[in-house]
């Protein structure tokens, strides 16, 4: 029991000087602002509501052409990209420190964007056990054995300290994806439009934030950096070719020609025979295209071992069909193994945040 106790101090002085040599490492400057929403208007009851938090951070020197723009996932918040949850640096100093400046926008009506339930409705939450996909290694999926990299024991028990400090940073976040992408879409696109051209980074549930801002606006997207954008397109069901949404989005993109309801696009079943990866629908061709889009690097970056791995490859085959040039790049390919759906909080996190940096320095970016 002394020993336990005193392994524990260890180990929470290691954190604190980790923490400590985080702090001292952050040379630049920072920020806080929000993107105004609306107004109730209701006598008595007036307030702002569906505003989004914003936080920079700017590098002394900035030798990066154009800001990234971080966008977390459901149940996440900013602290995805502050600290990993054994407390090691988070990729906002990382990217900062070679020279990016770094805005993070925690979605409305999540974390310190201000949550009204009367405008905003119910929310859900992660269960624990809908956490152990981004954590443990005994997932359903086949690829699920080959995660390594994840910093805590990911056990179903959850009571390894760094597991607990990831269980405890899940939030409440709305159950309806349409309306966080048209609550994004809309703060979003006042984002940029007030710092101007910026490449976007998006994770999981905001891979379609991606798509929908630089649709609307292409003239402020330098660059889009998908870390396994949601999916798979049109729906998970195979029984049948009916679509559920617009492909890679909940909300209409500008499709040429128009795509005016779901009811109206017609699918085909793209078939595998590879274990682990999926069979899913994409466009019957003559696919729609998707000019708005086709000028901007984009990139699509998988893990080996998340239960992304066996359909993502479908919302990269509906891009290529919509003729959108892009890169699909599995990090088993670069040499980077054993990673998760959480990459940006795994052990080598670094290395992956490495290889999206060179990404970007090879478009220019």
């Amino acid at each position: 029991m002394v020993y336990a106790v005193l392994e524990n101090r260890k180990k929470e002085k290691v954190r604190m000087m980790e923490i400590k040599k985080i702090d001292q490492s952050f040379t630049g400057s920072k920020s806080i602002f929000y993107i105004e929403g609306e107004i109730h208007r209701e006598a008595g009851k007036q307030h702002m509501y569906n505003q989004m938090f914003v936080e920079a951070y700017f590098p002394v020197t900035t030798t990066k052409p154009y800001p990234v723009v971080m966008f977390h996932g459901a149940g996440q918040t900013n602290v995805n990209w502050l600290m990993t949850p054994d407390g090691r640096m988070g990729w906002a100093d990382y990217f900062v420190s070679k020279g990016y400046e770094v805005y993070l926008c925690e979605q409305p009506s999540r974390g310190r964007s201000a949550y009204h339930p009367e405008q905003n409705g119910p929310r859900i939450y992660h269960s624990l056990e809908s956490l152990q996909r981004f954590m443990g290694s005994t997932g359903r999926w086949p690829q699920s054995k080959l995660h390594t990299q994840w910093p805590g024991e990911g056990s179903l028990a959850f009571e390894d300290e760094t597991d607990r400090q990831f269980i405890a940073s899940q939030v409440e976040y709305l159950p309806s994806n349409k309306e966080s992408q048209r609550l994004m879409l809309e703060t979003g696109t006042k984002l940029l439009r007030q710092i101007g051209p910026a490449i976007l980074l998006t994770h999981s549930q905001a891979g379609p934030f991606g798509w929908l801002l630089a649709d609307a606006c292409p003239e402020l997207v330098k660059g889009i950096m998908a870390l396994e954008p949601s999916g798979p397109p049109f729906t998970r069901k195979t029984d049948a070719p009916v679509s559920e949404n617009f492909g890679i989005t909940d909300l209409p993109l500008h499709y040429e020609p128009e795509i005016t309801s779901p009811a109206d696009i017609r699918l085909q079943l793209l078939p595998s025979e590879t274990p682990g990866i999926n069979t899913g629908w994409i466009f019957q061709e003559p696919a729609p295209q998707l000019p708005r889009l086709s000028g901007i690097p984009i990139w699509i970056v998988v893990s080996e071992s998340s239960y992304h791995a066996g359909y993502d490859h479908l919302t990269s085959r509906v891009l290529e069909q919509c003729g959108v040039p892009h890169q699909f790049v599995r990090l088993e390919d670069k040499g980077i193994r054993g990673n998760g759906h959480m990459m940006m909080l795994e052990k080598n996190h670094l290395e992956v945040a490495d290889l999206i940096l060179q990404l970007l320095a090879e478009a220019g970016l």
